[in-house]
């Protein structure tokens, strides 16, 4: 299972290369956020990839933390471009129901969406993964 869980992390991955290849395209501002998203993210990655080869579960953990972290990060984008939108105004959490209509509606580019709702995916996967290494 744990090479599925690798599989989901490179597809979220090869889509999150495409969102910052575009980023970079457009000179987007927020640079330390996407930057700290990022690197996160591929330290996140190769935490993953260690586990995976070595069968040590600490790696898996130091992966989820990473992406914890990430995925917070990853989330400020989000909601930044959300607010952008129109929500400027609104709280984080009308702010996180703005978003999820806007993907839903189609507001958001397909990457966009995709990357943010896989996300959890990759997230949730990862963390039964490691509960079920730990334990077992």
């Amino acid at each position: 299972m744990s090479y599925v869980v690798l599989v989901a992390w490179l597809v979220q991955a090869a889509v999150g290369v495409l969102l910052l290849t575009g980023w970079l395209g457009h000179g987007r501002a927020h640079p330390r956020v996407v930057v700290t998203h990022v690197v996160l993210s591929v330290l996140g990655v190769a935490s993953w990839i260690t586990y995976v080869l070595a069968d040590q579960v600490l790696w898996a953990w130091a992966a989820l933390l990473l992406i914890t972290i990430g995925n917070g990060f990853g989330d400020n984008i989000l909601l930044r471009r959300t607010r952008a939108m129109g929500g400027s105004h609104l709280s984080t959490v009308n702010a996180y129901k703005l978003a999820i209509r806007s993907m839903f509606k189609g507001r958001l580019p397909v990457r966009v969406s995709f990357h943010a709702m896989f996300a959890g995916v990759v997230y949730f996967s990862t963390l039964a993964i490691c509960i079920v290494a730990t334990v077992g």
